[in-house]
């Protein structure tokens, strides 16, 4: 091996270092050579030079792999088994086979669907384990056949078609029927109505029947399977609990949305009904996840296609519950409106009039010149019978779906101008800061191409690259961030953790309904902190709501048996407990027990073995545990000390509107569960510095506050040190929220924020804890971790953290923008675009886009801003989209927000967000974003960025 450095080896053999490996020959004209990969010699390749074919396989196990270099599939096999398995690195997708069968079988590990098929057949089946029935389908057919092998019955049916049709093979007769239930809907004990619902044809609507008219009762009348944040079975809320006693529990069910819609509470029939539809809804929630691209754009009715590509797109148009889908981003196919009487084509005749066309704009957020409008038609009309047929109708959707942004992009890199190669996608790649491997190339053709002779050539059409720039693999979140990768390992105060103020309520404070519902939506969102205002009820049972106000009360035993279900359900690191303490000894008894009981092993209960005493473990390791946040007892004279009150409820009750509390002792059996994180009164840094990390105090958002402008280096230090706890104030009667980038800034860790109430603050919030796998939990930056630190948070300009880069942001366009819900159907939405950036003072910043007017559905700005961002590892970005208004404050559209060091350059779609934090999929803007050095330096910049003189610089 020339080139390599020759190590003297036992008899008989020669070792030969080169790259980091060892090879090892027996003599030179061996044809077996065996590479022991790293130092360590775990994973081993066999392979004959004379042959294209490798093996790897370690030693330890009985797997291996086989593999050509030239191609992207690899076989996984055990030698003492007949089955095989191939797969491809950059796809999700496993075929299982045995050389000696012609049938295979398809699956995704992350799902529990295979597919079966025999590679001379076009039919496949797909099955689930764990269940007797079977789909039996044609990839070039739409229809599906179900049917359990023990039974001759057959259901026939379309995705996209809410008719089936029964039959047994030995007959001639069939049976079609539609499937919907009619189940009592349930408000009240009184308020009981039956109401039929039904899976429309998108196949992930559900459509409740209703009989009220207002815009209002027509946006509720129907939700998407995607807004659904979980099922729960049996009276697992308010309503459903006040009527425990006069329906079972097994007849119940709960359906809980995202964001603040009300719950949608049903009494089945009977227990299996409940048990369907609960099942049901999951199926669907989970076949929508593990969706394919393609599989995406085949969920919705297919009658024709558009040429090879057989590429089709969602486009969502409101007028009042209705929604329009237009199939075909890149290619058009049909128009379908989706209403309470299912779906129908909008073109009943297969023929759109003038008029019919002005209907349509309308529904898709579009105002075009009445000029513009008719020409665009009259070039359609080819027929010229003032009709656009089904051609035709698909050249007016291809005009109007035209991403004249996209094509620009695509034109640049091409080397033609009507195709990009695998070399023309690696430069691409290249300048967006992406793996530009020839393998990564050839694998986005594969997933995004749709022309089968353009995939066969390793070439991506104009179409294809559409469909990539819209994937998610090309959002703006820095996709390794997206997983859990930051360090876990650190003591708890070096992190900044997701935290609920008054979690039970799901208004505001002084009259809003206390529920376990607003657990179950933080905790799903990461929330890693959240609170419990616990209060003597009667029965000898705590209760949790805001004391001394009307807000209704929710038991303790139910928190905490909501708590136990969905503490981990997206975060496996610790939830702590936030316990706010109003109860008698008797009932803290009572809270211990119950904790104890429900939460289990889950409970931390004493201090992990091997760490200093004092000293605060890493989430790492208290990863699936829950803290008990609260006074602990300190014997004084045979009583617990008063002076342990912690300084929130210290001043809590005259902080929130209440009476101030006298001081309560704490139960011993209550005490015991406090071991990290236990509740002390401020005394001054000083004294804090002296007590050990597993104390912890709250403050007031004020008291925090003026810490931080005046005192912040020792605030930073504090923090580096102990936990901090920073709480709004008591005169926010309607729940509203501070600026929680201001409490970050001094290195507060647990900021507890209204998740009940949407707006900037939590849209930040919800933006700090995006990355990092949603965890909960994000790492302070080294310099804010240090018992010594220097940081200044009102004056970082040379000092720590202070690291300047500039920031370009060229704001291009927006697709299929939304318009306020209650805007007049007739309405059309004028957008306007803020990119925002918060971090330390000096880099507290807004820019704003000129507004278009008339045009929320593909409006162009081509404005570029500049921003110097002074303290980047702190910062974070929003983009917000309003609809401008002269005589009233602007309506919000959609936002996005994220850490800055999470984004990444180059031409990204940001998807935006509803007010409560939820998707608004497909509304989106379309960017180009670049980093460079403070000494104007590129960092991470695209080299082919178009540059634009006439593009607006706003101040």
């Amino acid at each position: 091996m020339p080139g390599g450095e020759v190590i003297a080896g036992p008899a008989g053999l020669r070792w030969t270092r080169l790259a980091g490996a060892l090879c090892c020959g027996i003599n030179d004209d061996d044809d077996v050579k065996l590479m022991l990969q790293g130092s360590n010699m775990v994973k081993r390749q066999i392979y004959t030079p004379s042959s294209t074919q490798r093996q790897i396989y370690t030693p330890s196990s009985t797997q291996r792999q086989i593999y050509t270099p030239s191609s992207t599939q690899r076989h996984i096999y055990t030698p003492s088994s007949t089955q095989r398995q191939i797969y491809t690195p950059s796809s999700t997708q496993r075929h299982i086979y045995t050389p000696s069968s012609t049938q295979r079988q398809i699956y995704t590990p992350s799902s529990t669907q295979r597919q079966i098929y025999t590679p001379s057949s076009t039919q496949r089946q797909i099955y689930t384990p764990s269940s007797t029935q079977r789909q039996i389908y044609t990839p070039s057919s739409t229809q599906r056949q179900i049917y359990t092998p023990s039974s001759t019955q057959r259901q026939i049916y379309t995705p996209s078609s809410t008719q089936r049709q029964i039959y047994t093979p030995s007959s001639t007769q069939r049976q079609i029927y539609t499937p919907s239930y009619t189940l009592p809907r349930v408000r009240s004990p009184r308020w009981q109505k039956r109401r039929m619902l039904r899976l429309l044809d998108d196949g992930v609507t559900v459509w409740c029947q209703s009989h009220k008219t207002s815009s209002r009762a027509k946006e509720q009348q129907s939700f998407s399977i995607m807004e659904v944040e979980c099922v729960r079975e049996g009276c697992q809320s308010e309503t459903l609990r006040r009527m425990a006693g006069s329906v079972p529990e097994a007849r119940c069910l709960t359906v809980v949305f995202k964001g603040s819609r009300k719950s949608l509470d049903l009494v089945c029939q009977s227990p299996a009904e409940a048990q369907r539809g609960a099942r049901g809804i999951r199926t669907l929630q989970e076949r929508v996840e593990n969706m394919t691209q393609k599989e995406k754009l085949d969920q919705y009715p297919d009658h024709t296609r558009s040429g090879a590509a057989s590429d089709r797109l969602v486009l969502m148009g409101e007028a009042g519950s209705d929604r329009l889908v237009l199939m075909g981003e890149a290619g058009f196919d049909r128009l379908v409106l989706i209403g309470e009487g299912g779906s129908h084509r909008l073109n009943q005749d297969d023929k759109m009039s003038y008029e019919e066309v002005q209907t349509l704009l309308q529904m898709i957020n579009i105002e075009l010149s009445e000029q513009y409008a008719l020409s665009l038609f009259q070039k359609c009309d080819r027929s010229a019978d003032g009709r656009l047929d089904h051609g035709e109708i698909e050249e007016f959707c291809r005009e109007l779906l035209r991403r004249t942004d996209l094509d620009a992009v695509f034109t640049r890199y091409s080397a033609n101008g009507c195709v990009l190669s695998t070399v023309d996608l690696r430069d691409f790649l290249q300048d967006q800061g992406e793996d530009s491997s020839l393998v990564h190339a050839q694998s986005l053709v594969l997933t995004y191409e749709l022309n089968e002779w353009a995939q066969k050539h390793q070439l991506m059409t104009p179409n294809g690259f559409t469909m990539y720039m819209l994937s998610k693999e090309n959002c703006l979140l820095d996709p390794e961030h997206s997983v859990v990768y930051q360090d876990m390992s650190r003591p708890l105060s070096h992190y900044f953790i997701s935290s609920s103020h008054n979690t039970y309520l799901s208004k505001d404070q002084l009259t809003g309904e206390s529920s376990t519902e607003p657990y179950i939506r933080a905790l799903i969102h990461g929330c890693r902190c959240v609170e419990l205002d616990c209060w003597d009820g009667d029965g000898g049972e705590p209760v949790i709501y805001h004391g001394h106000t009307l807000t209704s009360k929710v038991p303790f035993l139910e928190v905490i048996e909501t708590i136990n279900e969905y503490a981990f359900k997206t975060s496996p690191y610790p939830l702590i407990l936030s316990l706010e303490n109003h109860c008698s000894g008797e009932q803290q008894v009572a809270m211990a027990r119950h904790l104890r009981s429900i939460l289990g092993n889950k409970l931390l209960t004493g201090p992990l073995d091997g760490l200093e005493p004092g000293a605060l473990p890493s989430p790492e390791s208290l990863k699936g545990r829950i803290l008990v946040k609260g006074k602990k007892e300190q014997i004084a004279d045979g009583s617990s000390s008063s002076s342990d009150l912690s300084s929130d409820e210290e001043g809590s009750q005259a902080d929130k509107g209440g009476p101030k509390k006298a001081a309560c002792n704490i139960s011993p059996e209550l005490s015991d569960l406090v071991v990290y994180t236990r509740s002390v009164p401020f005394r001054g840094f000083s004294q804090a510095a002296r007590k050990p990390a597993t104390d912890m105090s709250s403050f007031s958002e004020s008291e925090a506050l003026r810490h931080v402008k005046e005192t912040g280096v020792h605030f930073v230090r504090h923090n580096s040190h102990q936990l901090s706890r920073v709480y709004p104030s008591g005169q926010r009667l309607q729940s509203s929220n501070f600026n929680p980038q201001e409490m970050w800034n001094g290195g507060c860790q647990i900021v507890a924020l209204n998740f009940q109430t949407p707006g900037e603050q939590m849209d930040l919030n919800q933006g700090r804890f995006l990355a990092n796998g949603l965890c909960g939990y994000f790492l302070k930056p080294p310099f804010m971790c240090q018992k010594d630190a220097t940081f200044n948070p009102e004056n970082v300009g040379g000092g720590p953290g202070h690291r300047p880069v500039l920031f370009t942001v060229r704001i291009i366009s927006a697709q299929q923008l939304p318009k306020p819900d209650w805007d007049k159907p007739t309405s059309i939405v004028d957008p306007q675009v803020w990119v925002e950036t918060y971090g330390v003072p000096i880099d507290n910043n807004k820019k704003k886009t000129n507004r278009v007017d008339n045009n929320g559905f593909n409006p162009h700005w081509d404005c570029t801003f500049n921003f110097t961002i002074h303290a980047p590892d702190l910062a974070l970005v929003r983009f917000l989209v309003e609809d401008h208004d002269y005589t009233s404050r602007n309506d919000f559209l959609g936002q996005f927000t994220l850490p800055f060091t999470s984004l990444r350059t180059g031409y990204r779609h940001v998807r935006l967000r509803r007010l409560d934090g939820s998707s608004m999929s497909p509304s989106s803007l379309f960017v180009h974003l670049k980093i460079a050095s403070g000494d104007g330096s590129p960092s991470k910049s695209p080299s082919k960025s178009p540059s634009h003189t006439g593009a607006a610089t706003h101040p």
